[in-house]
């Protein structure tokens, strides 16, 4: 009985090591991102079909929410497209989470996600009792390639998300051509095969705004398989759906008064202060 698992596990390890051999010598598509530097790290944009990993602290958990949300949109939009040009059926997009996730963050808000231009009606959510519940279906959707991207949304240090829970999910998206977004919030990094990690925070809005404005990530790539790691900070842009630089010098979101320019008072309170 002993020989039998030995054979057995050494013919599962001979598997992985040829599907992981095969996957590495395959070029993972790339979609851009929008933001150049980020895409030029990246060599080109986020690759799809494999895992990306986006950790936040409890604090920031509704940023990183929305730059996983910025993020499977670019990859909605290059599904959407095929690779002659032509537009294409979109697929939906699963995101699971634990229900420890929506006490502590509350319920994922279908009108926010349309906001930064996600279609609500292609999101499936998947509300999860324990991180292993949550870990089965993500691995289970990946397998599914009738899906955009999958997203797995953990709360705090997991245990059954170790170096092995990583590789399943790994091989499980390479397999099927589906996206995997890893949202870690209140967690550390551990080792993974992620192709990305990310550490998203909230960027400060350009001084001289005080109006609501575009979202602002303040986005840090510390780890990439294929190109050096880096710190940026990307605007969304909602109606575009991407990523880009944020303007040098931000305009005011409201119109300027017709009778005079928006600079006006600063150089009235320069000419008083001359």
């Amino acid at each position: 009985m002993t020989g039998a698992r030995t054979n057995t596990l050494a013919t599962l390890r001979g598997s992985i090591q040829r599907i992981e051999s095969h996957a590495e010598a395959m070029t993972p598509g790339r979609v851009a991102l929008g933001h150049a530097d980020a895409d030029a790290a990246l060599q080109g944009g986020l690759a799809t079909g494999a895992v990306h990993e986006v950790f936040a602290d409890g604090r920031q958990g509704a940023v990183a929410t929305g730059f996983v949300a910025g993020l499977a949109g670019r990859v909605s939009l290059a599904g959407h497209t095929s690779l002659a040009g032509r537009a294409s059926a979109r697929r939906p997009l699963l995101w699971v989470r634990q229900d420890f996730s929506e006490i502590e963050l509350g319920a994922l808000s279908m009108s926010g996600l349309a906001e930064l231009g996600l279609d609500p009606r292609l999101v499936v959510t998947v509300r999860a009792a324990d991180v292993d519940t949550a870990l089965r279906t993500a691995a289970d959707a990946l397998a599914c390639d009738a899906l955009d991207s999958v997203v797995l949304e953990v709360w705090g240090e997991a245990r059954p998300l170790d170096l092995v829970a990583s590789r399943k999910l790994t091989l499980a998206a390479q397999m099927s051509g589906v996206t995997a977004l890893l949202l870690r919030v209140g967690a550390e990094p551990q080792p993974s095969t992620a192709e990305t990690r990310w550490i998203v925070r909230a960027a400060h809005s350009p001084p001289g705004v005080s109006a609501w404005g575009a979202p602002l990530f303040d986005a840090q790539l510390v780890r990439n398989r294929h190109g050096p790691v880096g710190r940026w900070i990307m605007e969304w842009k909602c109606d575009e759906c991407l990523f880009s630089k944020p303007a040098a010098y931000p305009q005011p979101v409201a119109a300027a008064p017709a009778h005079r320019p928006h600079q006006a008072p600063v150089r009235a309170r320069q000419r008083r202060a001359g």
